[in-house]
């Protein structure tokens, strides 16, 4: 019987594989046309401007949801979101949530209406689910914001001054899936 495979010497040193990194991706998602919306896009900016670890990618993806999507689709182990949303707080809290996968299940009906612009985490995940590009674990970062709701540049002076803490906050949280996240 022939092989086509090399013949392995004995007595050669054997060399360890490498193992490879969780491949997680932080998104910094909204609008900076809607002041504190762009909370997200400058975590995202002051991140990217830092050292990553192995296996991290950031990206500023503004409102194209369906960019975000697509990316998540190249198979993330993690997907963390940072964007500004309401919770009922005061301006500048920051929040850490896990969204629940079957929280998104179900199909996109035909005919049903789906901005993959609306830069909102729920719409996105929804996306992301529908098109099975779940990633294994999803966080969320967020910011209460002060003012969203009405056209504006600059962030309000609570949320400017979480960014900072925001970014030390996302970074943790990218320290914990690193541990707890396998390729």
């Amino acid at each position: 019987m022939t092989s086509n495979l090399p013949e392995i010497d004995p007595n050669e040193e054997l060399v360890s594989s490498r193992v490879p990194e969780a491949q997680i991706l932080i998104a910094g998602i909204g609008n900076a046309f809607l002041a504190d919306d762009g909370f997200g896009p400058e975590v995202a900016r002051r991140i990217e401007a830092g050292e990553l670890p192995p296996g991290v990618s950031v990206h500023d993806f503004g409102t194209g949801g369906l960019d975000l999507a697509y990316e998540v689709m190249r198979g993330y182990h993690a997907l963390v979101i940072v964007d500004a949303g309401k919770q009922g707080e005061p301006p500048g809290t920051l929040f850490v949530m896990e969204p629940d996968e079957e929280e998104f299940a179900g199909p996109i009906e035909d005919g049903e209406l789906l901005d993959p612009h609306d830069m909102n985490p729920r719409t996105v995940l929804r996306f992301i689910k529908a098109v099975n590009g779940w990633p294994g674990k999803v966080v969320v970062v967020s910011c209460e914001p002060a003012q969203i709701d009405e056209m504006g540049f600059g962030l309000s002076d609570e949320v400017a001054a979480a960014i900072d803490d925001a970014v030390a906050l996302v970074m943790k949280t990218v320290e914990e899936l690193r541990c707890t996240s396998s390729p």
